[in-house]
């Protein structure tokens, strides 16, 4: 996959012959914020179609995709990468109680080191790759779409001014008859009690 400029994420094979695969972009590319795209996994499938039949590789049904925003790591190149970012991580065995942390990753020696807040302060697990069953990126989503100001306010659009706020027709007839009435609710009485 190097070759085409691509990392080889996972692979697995499922019962029914479904082959799925999945690429990212090499570390240089991806910190230029180039990403997968369709075209990339069409790319690859060509390739990889090609390659499996001259070797004569059953399969089914061939899935290329993008290892999506909660990336598994892998290999020590993974780690290394994504060394600053926030992880979960799933140990073999329990350690204190439990298997699953989630914190930032950092190198520590030869191992790797994950800071994590357990509620009280922030606390270190020390680990080694052969203790881990899983690891993943966490997913860093932002909902607020792209005019979002820094503090989590949305913007305004440029050239629109607020509208006034909407009132109903009931409520304007009752403010013209009775301008003191216009304070109340337009709650209406009744109900399944009466």
């Amino acid at each position: 996959m190097t070759g085409l400029g691509y990392d080889l994420v996972d692979c697995e094979r499922s019962a029914g012959g479904l082959l799925r695969v999945y690429i990212d972009k090499l570390a240089d590319q991806a910190a230029l914020g180039e990403l997968i795209s369709v075209d990339d996994c069409e790319r690859v499938t060509r390739q990889l179609q090609y390659v499996l039949e001259v070797e004569n590789a059953s399969y089914e049904r061939l899935e290329v995709s993008s290892p999506g925003l909660d990336r598994p790591l892998k290999k020590p190149a993974d780690y290394a990468r994504f060394a600053g970012q926030e992880v979960q991580v799933t140990l073999r065995v329990a350690f204190q109680g439990r298997k699953k942390y989630k914190g930032e990753l950092s190198a520590e020696g030869e191992g790797w080191r994950l800071v994590f807040n357990d509620g009280k302060g922030d606390q270190a697990l020390d680990f080694s790759l052969e203790e881990v069953r899983e690891a993943r990126l966490v997913p860093a989503v932002n909902f607020k779409g792209r005019a979002a100001k820094p503090d989590g306010v949305a913007a305004p659009k440029a050239g629109k001014a607020a509208k006034p706020k909407k009132q109903s027709n009931a409520k304007a007839r009752q403010q013209l008859d009775d301008p003191a009435a216009a304070d109340k609710d337009d709650k209406v009485d009744g109900g399944l009690d009466q």
